[in-house]
C-alpha cells in the first residue's frame, strides 16, 4: 500500500516552489506528484471494491488526481519565462483541497449523532416480558 500522505507533500512542495518563483522545481515536483496521486487514487478504489468503506477517499482521490494532472500539463506547457498559469496554481490548490476533504470528515465523525431504530423505542408488553423471562430460566 502506498502512501496517502505523499501526493499531498509533493503537491504543497510544488505550490510552495512555485510561489517562491522556483517554476523548474515546481513542474519536477509536479510531475513526480502524479504517480504518487494514481497511487493513492488506485487503492482507494481497491478498498472500496473490497468493501471496506472508503467512498469519500475514493471520490476525492480521482478528483484530486484530475486535478493534479491538470496542473502538471498547464505549468509543463506555460511559456518559458513566463509567470505560473493560474490554471496550474489553481488546479494544486483544488487538489489540497479535496486530500483535505477526508480528514475534515474523519475529525468531525465523533459529532455524527446515530439515530435510534424504532424496535428500541418500543416497550415491551408484560406477556412479551415474561416470555423472555420463561425462556432465560
Amino acid at each position: 500500500m502506498g502512501s496517502r500522505l505523499l501526493p499531498l507533500v509533493l503537491a504543497t512542495a510544488a505550490l510552495a516552489a512555485a510561489a517562491v518563483g522556483l517554476g523548474g522545481l515546481a513542474v519536477w515536483l509536479g510531475l513526480l506528484a502524479v504517480p504518487a496521486a494514481a497511487a493513492a487514487a488506485f487503492v482507494a478504489i481497491s478498498d472500496t471494491l473490497e468493501g471496506r468503506p472508503a467512498l469519500l477517499r475514493t471520490v476525492t482521490s480521482g478528483v484530486a488526481l484530475v486535478l493534479v494532472v491538470v496542473a502538471s500539463a498547464a505549468r509543463e506547457n506555460a511559456p518559458t519565462g513566463a509567470g505560473a498559469s493560474p490554471l496550474a496554481t489553481w488546479g494544486l490548490l483544488m487538489a489540497l483541497l479535496c486530500y483535505g476533504v477526508p480528514l475534515v470528515a474523519w475529525v468531525l465523525e465523533p459529532l455524527r449523532v446515530p439515530r435510534k431504530t424504532r424496535r428500541s423505542q418500543r416497550r415491551l408488553r408484560p406477556a412479551e416480558v415474561d416470555e423472555l423471562l420463561s425462556r432465560a430460566a
